[in-house]
């Protein structure tokens, strides 16, 4: 069986959708935060080093924190304790298209769509092509 950490909004849902009284799931998950068996800082570090080796970025990272109801904060925190995008872009990019970068504008345009569907930013695609991508058309 595989273990994982889990946010407070997740747990909470979970506990309530079992049909727990929300005073007691704010107790327990209370407690457990004060054991730090509950800790969103860690889950928010955990997720984004777990989904940045899959080849996801920033963008798309952020808004799945966000989803799950972890603050913008520490989703911020540890995505800019994590780092290093432009070079998490270049190895999807490598992975799925190879080392050479693209010769015509069609296909950087549809490597910068795949980048883009993954998460990562503007500014991180464009260095990831060499060029900016907007200009050559």
């Amino acid at each position: 069986m595989s273990r994982r950490d889990y946010c407070c909004a997740e747990l909470t849902a979970r506990l309530a959708a079992k049909g727990f009284e929300s005073g007691t799931v704010a107790a327990c998950l209370e407690d457990l935060r004060a054991r730090h068996y509950l800790d969103d800082e860690r889950y928010a570090r955990q997720f984004v080093d777990a989904h940045a080796r899959r080849g996801h970025g920033p963008v798309r990272i952020r808004h799945d924190l966000s989803a799950l109801g972890l603050s913008s904060e520490a989703a911020d925190r540890a995505l800019d304790e994590h780092g290093g995008w432009a070079d998490h872009a270049r190895e999807a990019r490598e992975r799925r298209f190879g080392a050479q970068l693209p010769g015509d504008w069609n296909e950087k345009a549809r490597q910068s769509r795949f980048l883009q569907y993954r998460g990562f930013s503007n500014d991180d695609i464009r260095l990831v092509m060499g060029t900016d991508v907007s200009a050559d058309s």
